[in-house]
């Protein structure tokens, strides 16, 4: 019994070790550049079809004086050719006139591909690894996004669009991976440079369509740069913390010897002879996924995620899609829509490090949602007023998502980490696949949209009540761990140490 104590002791956690890693040296900075150019590239591709399949105006060619937009004054006339803006649209690519619904349908069948495809894709994660999933998804991306540009056909443009969201979306699996890779300490700092890529990245897509107006060549202007996710397979190192947890420990030491030597940074053989992980290797994936859920406390906790997912995805892009609906220039707008998250990703750096994460999140949603009501109620002649609560609800929006995405990988435990991030987003996803079709509600009232934006909100901010707060914990490896999140005496009782 007393050998069994001392053996104990003498156990390292990885995150003892991974604060030694000072996160502006080499190593670390190379991985969250990879993880930028990633967060850059999701921005563009998963809301290119704002630009790509931008409304366009149009009449009927024949017979125009007995044609009111879309109803025939006469119902025996009906319109045999359509007269468009814009010749090199999408919409008059494909003759949408009078069908708006299958124009909006193409940015819902990209969140819903996303939907499906983190089913498959966080599962796979946590099976196969971080590393060969995101390297898969980031190069499918681009290959899809080319094809697309290409396309003949109406549902064969829907088809790859799908498809693209599936299976061509990285950032689930690089989040993960780089936040696995740095100390509990540190673990805010890859986000916040990930999210200045992200902002950035839809500044440029408003930049490229701008001055690319034919939709086969904006989408090629946008993923073929894609190419250099090829180059993922040799730069991108896998998780330790992962590799730790299916009994590959070789790997995991070898990966953070290199990571040393590239930073010049002596750590101690005893300390990597003796780093552990808290899993039992030897039960199944299944097992692991049964033994989440059968945990009250973390049902809970899935719930409140899905909840913020679907509050953040409905209204980021529901703002994201209905500021080209503002008056002036749309690219403009989207521009400063996009940019407006900027300082708002070292604003949330500082209250997630300051307070941890329930209050910020709490309070980023109520504001949002305050700012995203009163806004249809503002005087119609100050344009300027209402422009500026758009953008700062938008930032408020930026917020609780950024948050959001931080505080559901905190909650849940490395065994089946990625499999519940990506079925909190995957579930969430219903809220993106129904922001495209929000400006539809503009026809029964142009501050409808907004007002719906801001109930939302509030429902996700009263929700946060029913999870413990979490920031200064290390990431639990166990569901045992998880469930001990927020309590003073958890990493006591479970015998992990945060490397504080």
């Amino acid at each position: 019994m007393d050998t069994t104590n001392v053996i104990e002791v003498k156990k390292v956690d990885i995150d003892n070790v991974l604060d030694k890693f000072r996160i502006f040296k080499r190593h670390h900075m190379e991985q969250i550049c990879l993880l930028v150019i990633a967060m850059f590239a999701n921005n563009i591709y998963s809301m290119n079809y704002v630009f790509a399949t931008e409304e366009v105006s149009y009449s009927c060619k024949d017979n125009f004086e007995n044609y009111s937009r879309c109803k025939p004054l006469n119902s025996s006339h009906k319109c045999m050719e359509w007269m468009y803006d814009n010749p090199d649209s999408f919409v008059a690519y494909f003759d949408l006139a009078c069908q708006e619904w299958k124009r909006t349908l193409v940015g819902t069948m990209h969140s819903f591909g996303y939907m499906c495809g983190l089913l498959f894709v966080g599962p796979m994660s946590d099976r196969f690894g971080r590393k060969p999933i995101a390297v898969l998804t980031s190069v499918l991306g681009p290959i899809f996004g080319i094809l697309r540009s290409f396309a003949p056909w109406y549902w064969f443009y829907i088809t790859l669009e799908f498809m693209e969201g599936a299976i061509g979306d990285c950032v689930s699996p690089m989040y993960i991976l780089i936040l696995e890779s740095v100390s509990t300490k540190k673990k805010i700092y890859p986000f916040t440079f990930g999210s200045v890529g992200y902002v950035v990245g839809g500044a440029v897509s408003a930049c490229v369509a701008w001055i690319t107006p034919n939709w086969r060549w904006y989408l090629r202007a946008i993923y073929v740069p894609g190419v250099i996710f090829l180059t993922y397979k040799y730069f991108l190192n896998e998780s330790p913390r992962w590799l730790l947890t299916k009994g590959r420990k070789d790997d995991a030491v070898l990966i953070i010897r290199n990571a040393a030597t590239k930073n010049k940074l002596d750590i101690d053989n005893e300390s990597l002879e003796h780093l552990s992980c808290e899993v039992d290797v030897k039960v199944s994936f299944a097992e692991l996924m049964k033994q989440t859920f059968k945990s009250k406390k973390l049902v809970k906790r899935f719930v409140v995620c899905v909840i913020w997912w679907t509050t953040s995805t409905f209204v980021n892009y529901g703002l994201m899609i209905n500021a080209v609906s503002l008056q002036g220039n749309k690219y403009v707008n989207y521009i400063l829509v996009s940019l407006v998250d900027l300082p708002g990703c070292f604003i949330i750096t500082y209250l997630l490090v300051k307070y941890k994460r329930k209050y910020p999140l709490m309070l980023s949603f109520l504001g949002g949602a305050i700012l995203c009501i009163s806004q249809p109620f503002l005087p119609k002649n100050l344009t300027w007023l209402s422009i500026m609560f758009y953008m700062a609800g938008k930032l408020m929006c930026w917020i609780y998502f950024y948050t959001t995405y931080v505080y559901t990988i905190e909650l849940f435990p490395t065994t089946t980490r990625n499999s519940m991030h990506a079925l909190c987003s995957s579930i969430g996803r219903l809220g993106s696949i129904i922001a495209p079709q929000t400006p539809l509600l503009r026809v029964y009232w142009p501050g409808l949209p907004s007002f719906v934006f801001g109930l939302a909100a509030l429902a996700a901010g009263l929700s946060t009540f029913l999870v413990p707060d979490v920031g200064d914990d290390a990431l639990p490896d166990t569901v045992r761990q998880a469930e001990a999140l927020g309590q003073k005496t958890h990493k006591e009782d479970e015998g992990f140490d945060s490397g504080m």
